[in-house]
């Protein structure tokens, strides 16, 4: 066994402890945590498989973006210590039903493709190539892509204002208790 090949290990093991203890924790602020691990491992298999490009992207978007965005909106709730609520029985069964059928479906998908080993050298690479297909829409175009990411990045904005902007349980009922009948009666 290669150094190559023991790093690829060591970084998918990562990855997939990390998204395993992302996804099974109760604390919100250790689930963001083991989420920056996930997202960083990824980023090292890109590098790892010498896409330098696409390794520099995983760490802006996701692990500089989404996961500094999440985080934040934890600390603005005041929730990072607190546990949250064990799931039900049956959603847990649901999630693990559909993560089978996925993980079904992809290694379907990878069973049906034939890998091959490119007979030529592709155009050599320079920053005007890339920025063509980054703008091309054609089939082998990414301007469909960024805007997927795009409306990713959107959501999970959207997702954390919501979360910071929701207040604790109970704690608009002890303001209305502070406020006296007065204040409940003109409401």
């Amino acid at each position: 066994m290669t150094g190559a090949t023991i790093i690829f290990y060591l970084l998918a093991v990562m990855t997939l402890v990390s998204a395993v203890l992302s996804v099974t924790t109760r604390r919100i602020f250790r689930a963001a945590i083991y989420l920056l691990f996930s997202l960083i491992g990824v980023a090292g298999i890109y590098f790892w498989l010498d896409y330098q490009f696409v390794g520099a992207v995983q760490i802006v978007v996701y692990v500089g973006g989404i996961v500094v965005l999440i985080i934040f909106s934890i600390f603005l709730t005041q929730a990072a210590g607190e546990k949250m609520p064990r799931q039900r029985t049956g959603r847990s069964l649901l999630a693990a039903i559909v993560s089978a059928a996925a993980l079904g479906l992809i290694l379907v998908e990878i069973g049906r493709h034939r890998f091959r080993i490119p007979e030529e050298q592709g155009a050599p690479v320079t920053v005007r190539t890339i920025g063509n297909q980054m703008l091309s829409t054609g089939e082998a175009g990414y301007a469909l892509p960024f805007e997927v990411i795009s409306i990713l990045l959107l959501a999970a904005m959207i997702g954390c204002i919501v979360i910071a902007m929701r207040s604790p349980a109970g704690e608009s009922e002890k303001r209305d208790m502070q406020a006296g009948p007065d204040t409940a009666e003109k409401l």
